[in-house]
C-alpha cells in the first residue's frame, strides 16, 4: 500500500487516463532512486531530465525483501531525497541478467556519470558493495543476477 501523499499523486496521474486505460489496474510501487538523500534526488533529476530511462536492482534484495520483482506495465512513483514525489514512470521492460552481462547500452540508457560500460561497473559495484551487506548480509558478485529495467516517465 501507497503513502497517502504517494497514492493521491498516483492519482493525480490515473486521473488524466481515460477509464478504461489498462494502467489503472497496473500494479504499483514507490521508490527513491538510490540509498541515500543527495543520490535521490540526482537520480530523480536525471529521470526528470530524461536522461535516465533505465534501473537496475539485485534480484536478492527482492527476495530478502519478500517484493515482487518488476514487470512491464509496473507503475512507480518516484520519490526526491525528502520523500516527496517528482515523477511516475513505467516500467516497459524487465529482464533479469548477471551484472558481468549488463551490456553498453544499458548503461549508456541508465544515464549515470560519463555512461559508459566501465562507468557503470565501477558505480554499480560500489552500491552493491555498499547496500548488500549492510541492508541484506550478502556481498556482491560478479554473476549476481539483477533486474534490468527499462521505464519512461508518465506523469507530469
Amino acid at each position: 500500500m501507497l503513502e497517502p501523499r504517494c497514492q493521491e499523486y498516483l492519482q493525480e496521474y490515473l486521473n488524466t487516463l481515460p477509464p478504461d486505460a489498462a494502467q489503472r489496474g497496473a500494479p504499483v510501487d514507490a521508490c527513491q532512486f538510490g540509498d541515500f538523500p543527495e543520490l535521490a534526488d540526482e537520480l530523480g533529476g536525471l529521470i526528470m531530465a530524461g536522461t535516465k530511462t533505465a534501473t537496475c536492482g539485485a534480484v536478492w534484495a527482492y527476495e530478502a525483501e519478500g517484493s515482487p520483482l518488476p514487470t512491464a506495465g509496473l507503475l512507480t512513483v518516484v520519490l526526491a531525497g525528502n520523500g516527496e514525489p517528482l515523477c511516475v514512470i513505467e516500467t516497459t521492460e524487465a529482464v533479469i541478467r548477471p551484472y558481468n552481462e549488463v551490456d553498453a547500452q544499458f548503461a549508456f540508457e541508465e544515464g549515470e556519470d560519463e555512461r559508459t560500460l566501465e562507468a557503470w561497473r565501477r558505480e554499480h559495484w560500489k552500491f552493491f558493495a555498499r547496500v548488500l551487506p549492510r541492508d541484506y548480509g550478502l556481498e556482491p558478485a560478479e554473476d549476481m543476477p539483477l533486474v534490468c529495467e527499462r521505464f519512461r516517465v508518465v506523469y507530469p
